[in-house]
């Protein structure tokens, strides 16, 4: 979920108001109407990076993505929405082999703790099963929307196909989004409100949404949108596969690179 921020203050996601994205040029503005409640949760939402990314961030010597997300928000008349919103994300493949750094930008925009670990845990499991090495990436994300705090974990598959398919030089079809998390077992796991996501797919022109085979029992059926595919998958290969046209695993791929989780 999207939500907005004010200072070192999180607000409790039940007392958000408006927000609303729209079409300006190639990208999308986040417009905020926040309805201040009474009841805030001071807490600062750790921006702490998973990764160290040691040393300076050069963007000329890698490559630059424009990532769709969707996520659930609240409206002004406090009922729950689909949304598209957009993370930036930067890959430098570096010629050391010191490990994988991973940065979320902390401005204009953040990441929640969960949806850090989330993304780093999906990079880090579709890289593997891929047989890519992945000790020499240096990788950042920024959400590109001031004073907004993006919760949860259903962008991580996303994220993670993202970032593989720029290691392997390949593209997603840009009328093509996911929502899901990754695994350990390499599947792509439930999550939730996929009806309102499917709607805020179909306004923005996304011609055809993965998602996971497994739905989450809380989420109500839907009618698939006209001229609109809707596609349940369950592996990671089967996603990968249908958002490039390409196998993910590659053939003369380096070997993978042993590492351990650590939440």
């Amino acid at each position: 979920m999207l939500y907005p921020q004010k200072s070192s203050r999180s607000f409790f996601f039940d007392y958000l108001g408006l927000e609303n994205v729209k079409n300006e040029g190639q990208g999308r503005v986040l417009w905020r109407d926040i309805l201040v409640m009474a009841l805030v949760v001071f807490s600062i939402v750790g921006s702490a990076h998973l990764a160290n990314a040691q040393g300076s961030f050069n963007p000329s010597q890698g490559q630059r993505s424009v990532i769709p997300i969707l996520g659930t928000t609240y409206d002004d008349q406090w009922e729950q929405v689909g949304i598209v919103a957009d993370v930036e994300l930067e890959f430098v493949q570096r010629q050391d082999h010191d490990g994988l750094h991973i940065d979320f930008s902390s401005t204009p925009g953040r990441f929640s703790s969960l949806a850090q670990s989330s993304v780093q845990e999906a990079i880090m499991l579709v890289s593997r099963v891929a047989n890519l090495n992945t000790d020499s990436w240096t990788i950042r994300f920024t959400l590109p929307y001031a004073g907004v705090t993006l919760y949860g974990e259903s962008l991580s598959a996303m994220a993670a196909m993202s970032v593989v398919a720029m290691a392997k030089g390949e593209m997603i079809h840009e009328d093509m989004v996911m929502t899901g998390t990754v695994t350990s077992e390499g599947t792509i796991g439930t999550v939730g409100g996929i009806p309102l996501k499917i709607v805020a797919a179909y306004e923005e022109h996304f011609r055809r949404v993965l998602i996971p085979e497994e739905l989450d029992v809380a989420d109500s059926d839907w009618e698939t949108p006209f001229l609109m595919h809707v596609s349940p998958v369950k592996s990671v290969d089967r996603a990968y596969l249908a958002l490039t046209d390409h196998p993910l695993k590659s053939l003369h791929g380096d070997q993978p690179l042993n590492v351990s989780l650590v939440r």
